[in-house]
Formats: C-alpha cells, sequence, structure tokens
C-alpha cells in the first residue's frame, strides 16, 4: 500500500521561510512524479510544484512549478528514497494553505499539474503565514 507522510509546515511571518518534506513507501515504480498542491480556505486545490523521476536520465529530476511560486519554492528530493522536499522562501500571506503530498505513478510528456493526475495523497499539513 502506497502511503505518503509529510511533514514541516507551521506558522510564519510573511517573508520567512519554510520547508516541507514527504516521504513515500510501499511502492516500486521506476517512473512516476512528485509533487505538491495545496488547497486555500475556500478555495479548490490548486498544483504548486513538482519533480518528474525517469528511467529516462535527461528527464530523471526535471521540475516545474505554478507560476505564483516561481522563485519563491525550489522542489527537490532523492530517487532512492522516494522522498520530495518543498522549500519556501518569500513566503506571503496568499501562501496560506493546507499543502498536500501527491505522487502519480507513471510518467508523461505532458507535466501533470491537475488533482486527476495523481493516484496517492497525503493528509495535509498547515501552513499560515501572517502578515
Amino acid at each position: 500500500q502506497v502511503q505518503l507522510m509529510e511533514s514541516g509546515g507551521g506558522l510564519v511571518q510573511a517573508g520567512g521561510s519554510l520547508r516541507l518534506s514527504c516521504a513515500a513507501s510501499g511502492h516500486t515504480f521506476s517512473n512516476y512524479v512528485m509533487g505538491w498542491f495545496r488547497r486555500a480556505p475556500g478555495k479548490d486545490r490548486e498544483f504548486v510544484a513538482a519533480i518528474t523521476w525517469s528511467s529516462i536520465s535527461w528527464r530523471s529530476g526535471t521540475t516545474y512549478y505554478e507560476d505564483s511560486v516561481k522563485g519563491r519554492f525550489t522542489i527537490s528530493g532523492d530517487n532512492a528514497k522516494s522522498t520530495v522536499i518543498l522549500e519556501m522562501n518569500s513566503l506571503k500571506p496568499e501562501d496560506t494553505a493546507v499543502y498536500y503530498c501527491a505522487l502519480k505513478s507513471e510518467t508523461s510528456w505532458v507535466d501533470a499539474r491537475s488533482e486527476g493526475d495523481f493516484n496517492y495523497w497525503g493528509q495535509g499539513t498547515q501552513v499560515t503565514v501572517n502578515s
């Protein structure tokens, strides 16, 4: 059974930084995507960032982001450990949300950005940014 375990999050002042971590267990996928989504109060869950792990060497480790977090957030990970980290800098009050780790059990040539693209989800971790 695939499980995703998130850690990190918390309360920070605007302009501050936080680090989220996620570890996936119970899978044997060799081509997969791990990413982060977030759900702000009263809004739909939205894509934040993702990293692709692939048996095609030049694709493995490629990352992509939602436009509003580019330049502020960095996603990285360890394929061997099935872990992903989201470093969040220059945080804004509008980044306040529950952040979810997600895993897509295959890769494609189109970036996976929709909830429906991902098969497995973590429980979520709260990030609150005060102004």
